[in-house]
């Protein structure tokens, strides 16, 4: 048998190896622990140990109704911030958060230690230029896997996730990606109203995340130039991949769930108009992209963070007979009553771990992994696009060999991107950027 981390399964075979000989009774066994045990405890690790990943481990604790769960071991690289998450965490699920000393792991090989501490599911929210290694180091170790959005930075690390989520698939593992929209009550049926034509044919996206941009954290004496990005990664595309990534994703996969595929071009243009300071590392500040989809179908996407501007988060789809606003659940056919979506809509970021935890209980297919990646891999083709000021194809894009990955990790270790003499960082620049 391929192994497996279904926890029932591995139980039911475990216990009843002593009685149980022959292919045909562990055919038995198998399909029994698909079905039984649903009051086995499931042993989670956290990898990333910041906000999302609080939140992220506080949704997965929060599926006890199901069956028991417990948190059992921690990774993160700076020990404050596992330590203030694992305090928050036990005063959130006192009796299910059980990390001792010995499970708390700091360091770039935290994520090792942890994934290997007996666990049945690994939850990743560290900042995304490590998802590909430690996903694939989990899929690798047969652990079922929640991962944050998004799951690279780069076409290398999309390819990497790509080929760890068919190699899921043949192991039978699940894997649940945070692009949390798609277990929304009222997106699901907005959206489902709109492939059932509603609004007629697609023929034009409008996509936003306008926003006033994130934290800074100040550069402190003695702290290695790795010690700062890492403190400040949404500022360094290594770790981020600029927020049309970090952020924009989910408005980018909301398009591309109303097109059920991916787009075959992109050009658009950005830059650093407002934070643009020393401490605002490489990234741009705002980005305009025109997507087109196989069909000839243009979605028009904008994310900035500029402070005191029109601010938006949001889809809107124009159709041959009609409009929708697609994240307030409305749609406005050109003739008729307009619909709005009037019932329950539960916290999606708690549904989308329930569904996962019930698909590994239950042992049903749920592996998000290709969508998230190619989710992913939109908003990168967005860069690669204002970067360069280039048409950008996505067939040469996701085959590029560009990687943003630094040559090796650790504390002493040369990031990527480095600042010069006055401490400014390079910057892309339309025109002169390489990006393939």
């Amino acid at each position: 048998m391929s192994k497996n981390n279904n926890t029932t399964r591995r139980t039911f075979l475990k216990h009843s190896s002593a009685t149980l000989i022959g292919s045909s009774v562990l055919a038995q066994a198998a399909a029994l622990g698909a079905h039984a045990g649903s009051q086995e405890t499931l042993r989670i690790a956290l990898i990333g140990c910041g906000g999302r990943g609080a939140g992220a481990a506080n949704q997965a604790l929060s599926t006890h109704n199901q069956g028991p769960v417990e948190l059992v071991a921690m990774a993160d690289a700076f020990e404050n911030r596992l330590k203030g998450t694992l305090e928050h965490l036990r005063k959130q699920h006192p009796g299910r958060v059980k990390v001792p000393a010995e499970r708390q792991f700091v360091g770039f090989d935290a994520y090792k230690k942890a994934i290997d501490s007996d666990v049945d599911v690994v939850v990743m929210a560290t900042p995304p230029g490590f998802r590909p290694i430690h996903f694939q180091y989990a899929i690798d170790q047969g652990k079922h896997v929640f991962m944050e959005k998004p799951v690279a930075v780069d076409a290398p690390g999309i390819r990497q996730v790509l080929a760890a989520g068919k190699k899921a698939k043949e192991k039978n593992l699940k894997v649940g990606v945070g692009l949390q929209r798609h277990h929304s009550a009222k997106y699901q049926e907005t959206i489902r109203r709109i492939h059932d034509g509603a609004i007629g044919d697609l023929v034009l996206l409008r996509v936003y995340w306008n926003s006033g941009g994130v934290w800074v954290r100040a550069r402190e004496a003695g702290e290695t130039e790795m010690q700062y990005q890492m403190k400040n990664w949404y500022y360094f595309n290594w770790l981020c991949g600029d927020h049309i990534t970090e952020q924009h994703i989910h408005n980018l996969d909301v398009g591309n769930w109303l097109m059920k595929g991916f787009p075959v071009s992109a050009q658009g243009q950005g830059g650093r108009q407002v934070r643009n300071g020393i401490d605002h590392g490489e990234i741009y500040d705002h980005h305009m992209v025109e997507f087109t989809y196989a069909n000839g179908t243009k979605m028009l996407s904008q994310c900035r963070h500029i402070p005191q501007c029109w601010n938006s988060v949001s889809e809107h789809a124009h159709g041959t007979q009609g409009t929708s606003n697609v994240g307030a659940g409305q749609i406005a056919p050109a003739s008729g009553d307009k619909w709005r979506f009037r019932g329950e809509d539960p916290d999606h970021y708690q549904v989308e771990h329930d569904k996962l935890f019930a698909a590994i209980r239950q042992n049903r297919p749920h592996n998000e992994a290709e969508y998230g990646a190619k989710s992913t891999m939109t908003s990168i083709l967005g860069r690669m696009a204002t970067y360069s000021g280039q048409m950008i194809q996505w067939d040469e894009a996701i085959a590029s060999e560009l990687s943003l990955a630094p040559a090796h990790y650790a504390w002493d270790a040369k990031p990527p991107t480095l600042p010069d003499a006055d401490g400014r960082y390079p910057i892309p620049m339309p025109g002169t950027t390489q990006v393939l």
